[in-house]
C-alpha cells in the first residue's frame, strides 16, 4: 500500500505544482477511490502532502521568473488561514453528526463536483467574461476566507478553484496564479494542520503513511517544477481543463461507491 500511497501522491503532485492545485484534489478522491484508509485519515494526509509540495514547489521556482504578488497574495493568505480553520470545525461537525465515514466521503464528494463543474466552466468561458483587479484588505480577506474554508472542509489543499478565483478577481494570468495559489495553499494547510494537532482531532494514522504520501509530495514538485518551467501559460491552463474533468470523473465514481 506504501507504494501505492507514494505514487499517487507523486503523481497527483506533479500535476498540482503545475497547476497551482496542490494536488490535494487529486490524491483526496483517488485515494477515497481506492478505499484504503480511512475518509478522515484521507483528508489529513492529503493536506500534509499538500503542504509539503507547496513548499518544495515554491522553493524550486523561487528564481523562475514568475512573481509573486504579495499585495493580493498575503490578504488572501491570512482570510484562507482563518478560513482553514472554520472548515476543520465544520468537518469535524459533519463528520460527529453523521458518525460515518460513507456519508462524509459522500458528502465530500458532491461538493466537489460541484465546485470543480464551476471551475471547468468558467475556465473554458473565462475569456468571454470580465475580470477584476480587487485589492484591499477585507476584500482580499474574504476571498480567502471562502477559499481556505472550502479547500480545508474537502481536505484537498487549494483545488483549481483557488486558480480560477485568481483568474477572476485579480486577472492574473495562468502561471501567476498557479504560483499564488501555492503560495495561499502554504498558509492555509499549515494552520489547518495545527489546529488539529491543537484541538485533539487528528485521525489515527501510520508515519510510513505519512512519510510515504509526503515524499511523493515532494517529489512531485520537483518534477513538475521542471515540467512547468518549458511550459506557456496557454499550456498550464488546458492543463487545469484536464485536470478538473478528471476529478469530476474520479468524484462520480466515489458518489457511486459511497452510496451503495
Amino acid at each position: 500500500m506504501l507504494v501505492l500511497l507514494f505514487a499517487v501522491c507523486l503523481a497527483a503532485s506533479t500535476i498540482g505544482a503545475i497547476v497551482g492545485a496542490g494536488g490535494g484534489v487529486i490524491v483526496k478522491p483517488v485515494l477515497d477511490a481506492f478505499a484504503v484508509l480511512p475518509v478522515s485519515t484521507v483528508s489529513f494526509l492529503s493536506s500534509v502532502t499538500v503542504l509539503c509540495m507547496s513548499v518544495s514547489s515554491l522553493i524550486r521556482t523561487r528564481h523562475n521568473g514568475v512573481k509573486l504578488d504579495y499585495a493580493a497574495s498575503t490578504p488572501l493568505a491570512v482570510g484562507a488561514v482563518m478560513g482553514g480553520i472554520l472548515g476543520k470545525a465544520l468537518f469535524e461537525y459533519v463528520r460527529s453528526s453523521f458518525g460515518n465515514e460513507s456519508t462524509l466521503g459522500l458528502i465530500q464528494s458532491v461538493c466537489l463536483i460541484t465546485v470543480t463543474a464551476l471551475v471547468l466552466l468558467y475556465t473554458c468561458l473565462k475569456r468571454r467574461l470580465p475580470s477584476y483587479h480587487v485589492r484591499g484588505l477585507l476584500p482580499c480577506s474574504a476571498i480567502g476566507l471562502a477559499l481556505g474554508l472550502l479547500s480545508s472542509f474537502l481536505g484537498v489543499g487549494g483545488g483549481p478553484y483557488n486558480v480560477s478565483v485568481l483568474f477572476l478577481f485579480f486577472t492574473m494570468e495562468a502561471k501567476h496564479a498557479a504560483k499564488n495559489s501555492l503560495y495561499i495553499i502554504v498558509f492555509s494547510q499549515t494552520f489547518s494542520i495545527l489546529s488539529a494537532v491543537i484541538s485533539g482531532t487528528v485521525p489515527a494514522f501510520s508515519w510510513a503513511e505519512l512519510i510515504a504520501m509526503a515524499l511523493g509530495g515532494v517529489g512531485g514538485a520537483i518534477t513538475g517544477a521542471a515540467v512547468s518551467a518549458r511550459m506557456r501559460s496557454a499550456g498550464v491552463e488546458n492543463a487545469l481543463k484536464l485536470l478538473c474533468a478528471v476529478i469530476i470523473l474520479i468524484s462520480v465514481f466515489n458518489v457511486l461507491n459511497f452510496t451503495k
